[in-house]
C-alpha cells in the first residue's frame, strides 16, 4: 500500500529528520540558541529519536498510544523538565517536528497518494493531541515537585537544618555563602512579582517566600553581585514602595543569624519610616543602639519635649538634620529666609540646652529625633 511506501519512506529519513529539527530549534527557539552543541547533539537528539520512533509504531500499527507509550513519553518529559527546560521550548519541539514531517511527506508524496497523505497528516495531529497533554503534565509535575523542594529547602536553610540533599530535588544549587534579604512594602501591596526580577538578575531561580507585602529571598553570593542595582530592580518593578534589608551569611549555618539581622533592621527602618530601598545594619547602627530596651532611650527623647508646643521648630529640626546641617538645603525645603531658619535655631538651642549648629548639639538632637520615632 501506498501509505505504507510513505510510511517506510518517513522511518528511512529518520536520523535526517532528527538532525533537521534540531537545527530548527537552534534557529527558532532561543532557549535551544543558548544551549551548546554538546545538549543539541546528545539529550535533545535522543529524545528527538525516542519521540519520532514512538510515532512512527503508532503509525504503522494504525492505532492510538497505549499507556506504555505514553509513559515514556512522559518520562522523556520529566527527564527535560529535570533539565531545566521550559514547558515552552519543549511544546515548540512537538509542534515542529510534525510541522517537518508533513512538509517532508507533502514533497514526497505521488500525485495518487493523496488519500494515504491524509491519513498519515490526520495520524500527526493525533499523535501531537496524545502527546501534548503528556508532555504539559509531566511539566506540571515537575515543576510542583521542584517548588515543593524549594520551599522545604528555603525552610531547612533559614532554620539552620542540612539543606544538601534537598538541593538536587529543587533544582537549584546549595551555595556557599548567601544574602538574606527581607523585603516589606505597604499592607495592600503584593511582593510576589519580585521573584522574577531576583530570578532574572541572579540567572536562575532564587530561594524565596512570599506573604502579600513581606518576603524573604536568599540570594547566592557571587563576584559580580551588585546588591544596590537588584535593589532598585525590586523597587522599581513595584507599585508600592519597598525597603529591602539585607544581612550577609557566610556559611550556610549562618543563615538564621544574618535572618534575624535583616529582620531587626526592617522592622528598625519600617519604624523610622525611611523611604525605599537598601539598608543594612551599617545604616542603622546608631538607631538600633537607640531601640534597645532602657531609660536612655526615653530621656533622650524628652530632650525635645521643650518643643512640642513649637511644631514650627520641631519642623525646622527634622528638616535641618535631614539635611545634615546644611543650612541654605534646610532654608529652601522650608521656604524660609536664611534669618528666619537662624532665628529658629537659636530658639531651639535655647529650649532644649543642645545647640544645632556645633557638632555635638547637632548629634544629640538628631539621636533625640530618632529616639522619638522609636517610642
Amino acid at each position: 500500500m501506498s501509505e505504507l511506501r510513505l510510511h517506510r519512506w518517513l522511518a528511512g529519513r529518520l536520523p535526517e529528520l532528527t538532525s533537521r529539527l534540531s537545527e530548527e530549534l537552534r534557529r527558532q527557539v532561543p532557549f535551544y540558541a543558548e544551549q551548546p552543541q554538546a545538549v543539541l547533539d546528545g539529550p535533545l537528539r535522543q529524545a528527538i529519536e525516542a519521540n519520532l520512533r514512538i510515532s512512527l509504531r503508532v503509525l504503522e500499527e494504525r492505532r492510538s498510544f497505549n499507556a506504555e507509550e505514553r509513559a515514556e513519553v512522559i518520562a522523556w518529559s520529566a527527564r527535560r523538565a529535570e533539565q531545566g527546560v521550559p514547558l515552552e521550548a519543549v511544546l515548540t519541539a512537538y509542534l515542529l517536528a510534525v510541522e517537518l514531517c508533513w512538509k517532508a511527506l507533502m514533497e514526497e508524496a505521488r500525485p495518487d497518494e493523496a488519500e494515504e497523505l491524509g491519513a498519515l497528516g490526520l495520524h500527526l495531529f493525533g499523535y501531537l493531541r496524545s502527546a501534548t497533554p503528556a508532555v504539559t503534565l509531566a511539566h506540571v509535575q515537575r515543576h510542583g515537585e521542584q517548588q515543593e523542594a524549594r520551599r522545604a529547602m528555603l525552610e531547612a536553610l533559614l532554620s539552620g537544618a542540612p539543606a544538601g540533599e534537598l538541593a538536587s530535588g529543587a533544582g537549584v544549587p546549595l551555595a556557599a555563602s548567601y544574602e538574606v534579604l527581607v523585603l516589606r512594602t505597604t499592607e495592600d501591596g503584593d511582593l510576589t512579582a519580585s521573584q522574577s526580577a531576583l530570578d532574572a538578575y541572579a540567572e536562575a531561580r532564587v530561594l524565596a517566600r512570599f506573604d502579600g507585602g513581606t518576603g524573604t529571598a536568599l540570594l547566592p553570593v557571587r563576584a559580580d553581585l551588585r546588591l544596590d542595582e537588584l535593589v532598585a530592580g525590586v523597587v522599581s518593578s513595584s507599585e508600592h514602595p519597598v525597603t529591602v534589608s539585607a544581612a550577609l551569611a557566610e556559611r550556610t549555618e549562618n543563615v538564621p543569624v544574618a535572618l534575624r539581622e535583616a529582620t531587626e533592621v526592617a522592622e528598625l527602618v519600617a519604624r523610622l519610616g525611611r523611604p525605599p530601598g537598601l539598608y543594612r545594619m551599617a545604616d542603622v547602627l546608631l538607631e538600633y543602639q537607640l531601640a534597645r530596651p532602657g531609660n536612655a532611650l526615653a530621656q533622650l527623647a524628652a530632650k525635645l519635649d521643650p518643643l512640642d508646643e513649637r511644631p514650627e521648630l520641631m519642623d525646622t529640626l527634622r528638616v535641618y538634620v535631614r539635611n545634615g546641617h546644611n543650612r541654605r538645603q534646610s532654608a529652601l525645603d522650608l521656604q524660609v529666609h536664611r534669618n528666619t531658619l537662624d532665628y529658629r535655631l537659636r530658639n531651639i538651642a535655647a529650649l532644649t540646652g543642645l545647640d544645632p549648629s556645633g557638632a555635638e548639639g547637632f548629634r544629640l538632637l538628631a539621636a533625640a529625633l530618632t529616639a522619638r520615632a522609636l517610642c
